[in-house]
């Protein structure tokens, strides 16, 4: 499939998207979010697709924030639902069944440092930067920033963030426990694919199981103790449980095959 705003690639299992819009830092207009949402779909349909990077042309931003020349006009409720598309993809990436990485390769601002949070890991080159700067604008975050932002780093240094629209380094990040690596900008494709190497090596029906648990632990009116239980007894119907069982009890590396 080929998109508008989208760059994409499969290569040994792994489905790179990236964002295409260099002259606009890479920021996120309705199309692009909406472009994403329907390679997100592509990746959880595709039996050869395993682990997917989302990352951003260019070596200045990952996403730099959203369109505002599209904001300008919108009434309340026009506002409302531009926010609640992009939440919706975002949940789609938070959601997806296979490993999603995002491969932070500048500015992640707005909505982007939005998108890298509903991707699963987040990897940063050391000229990242990471800020929510909606209120310059007279706004707030819509595409679940006020939410996740809190999840990954606390309501104290979150709320600091969202009020004053200061921008954070990679370093900054990983000590908040904003990512999960941080590396020279020429290593950050390199690194992404040496971490899903070794997610790669897993169980896919059981590394699907702990992105279902630990969403659970978030999402509203379900009991993430509950959510374990049931995906942990999923795992006893697989035949990837047998083999790695057996592959334990013969003292040899399991072979899985996501079944």
């Amino acid at each position: 499939m080929t998109y508008e705003t989208l760059l994409t690639i499969i290569d040994n299992g792994v489905f790179t998207i990236t964002i295409n819009r260099p002259d606009k830092l890479n920021a996120l207009n309705k199309k692009t979010i909406e472009e994403i949402g329907e390679a997100i779909k592509l990746a959880e349909s595709t039996t050869e697709i395993k682990a997917i990077i989302i990352t951003g042309a260019g070596p200045k931003s990952f996403v730099a924030g959203a369109d505002i020349a599209e904001f300008v006009g919108l009434s309340v409720e026009q506002g409302k639902a531009l926010a609640k598309s992009g939440q919706d993809v975002f949940k789609q990436i938070e959601n997806c069944s296979k490993p999603v990485i995002a491969a932070v390769n500048g500015f992640a601002l707005g909505g982007g440092c939005e998108l890298s949070m509903a991707c699963h890991l987040r990897i940063a080159s050391d000229n990242a930067k990471f800020g929510q700067p909606e209120v310059n604008l007279g706004l707030i975050a819509g595409y679940g920033g006020t939410q996740r932002l809190i999840q990954y780093i606390g309501k104290t240094k979150a709320t600091e963030l969202h009020m004053t629209a200061d921008m954070i380094s990679a370093d900054q990040a990983l000590n908040l426990g904003l990512v999960n690596y941080v590396v020279p900008q020429d290593q950050l494709l390199s690194k992404c694919t040496e971490l899903i190497e070794k997610i790669k090596s897993k169980s896919p029906k059981a590394i699907t199981g702990v992105i279902n648990s630990v969403n659970a632990y978030f999402a509203d009116g379900v009991d993430g103790f509950t959510a374990e239980v049931v995906e942990f007894g999923k795992c006893f119907a697989t035949d990837d449980f047998k083999e790695g069982t057996t592959a334990f009890l013969e003292k040899r590396k399991a072979n899985f095959t996501g079944k």
